[in-house]
């Protein structure tokens, strides 16, 4: 097993951390908590770590199972991180998210935090990081995400609306750079 290497793990949380984008969740996530009342972070951050990790180790023979590569993978989620990063930077949706009755690991867990764009950004980063660095970076994040939902009144509160639509416009960017990277290093052209 290789060392950990802190540059490698410190680029693997930030690119988790722009994808997930729990900061421009928040918005989502309040309108679920006044509609139900009380969010399950504990039972939602666990969920989260286990997908992620699941993912991270199953992912790649789940491809095989249907004919696929990582390459091939990593483009394809590129350009799904790529449509994720103009949604936040033009603040138009281009999928539609279904709001359903009740919250459990069931939307907020699955797809909201550790969805198809994480999971497509989890395969990706496989194919360029260390899988000890990225699961530090998938701990980490999920532990920002655990600390987000513990505290998202007060969070709602600290930033306002102009601050959380300045975050996620500059997340939006930075998932951008990171689309065009994973694309850009998955093609030999």
């Amino acid at each position: 097993m290789q060392p950990l290497i802190f540059r490698e793990i410190l680029s693997v949380t930030m690119i988790l951390f722009a994808i997930i984008d729990i900061i421009g969740a928040i918005p989502v996530i309040i309108e679920m908590r006044q509609r139900v009342g009380h969010i399950q972070s504990e039972k939602a951050s666990i969920a989260v770590l286990i997908l992620m990790t699941g993912f991270l180790f199953a992912g790649e023979e789940l491809l095989k199972i249907i004919g696929l590569d990582v390459s091939s993978f990593a483009i394809a989620g590129s350009l799904v991180i790529f449509i994720i990063a103009m949604e936040m930077i033009l603040g138009v949706k281009f999928f539609k998210e279904e709001m359903p009755e009740t919250v459990s690991i069931v939307p907020l867990a699955f797809p909201l935090i550790a969805g198809a764009g994480t999971m497509t950004t989890l395969l990706s980063l496989k194919s360029q990081y260390q899988t000890s660095d990225i699961l530090v970076g998938i701990v980490l994040n999920t532990l920002f995400v655990y600390l987000v939902l513990k505290n998202v009144k007060w969070l709602e509160r600290l930033l306002g609306k102009t601050g959380l639509n300045i975050l996620r416009k500059a997340f939006g960017i930075i998932l951008l750079a990171i689309a065009i990277k994973l694309f850009r290093s998955n093609t030999h052209l």
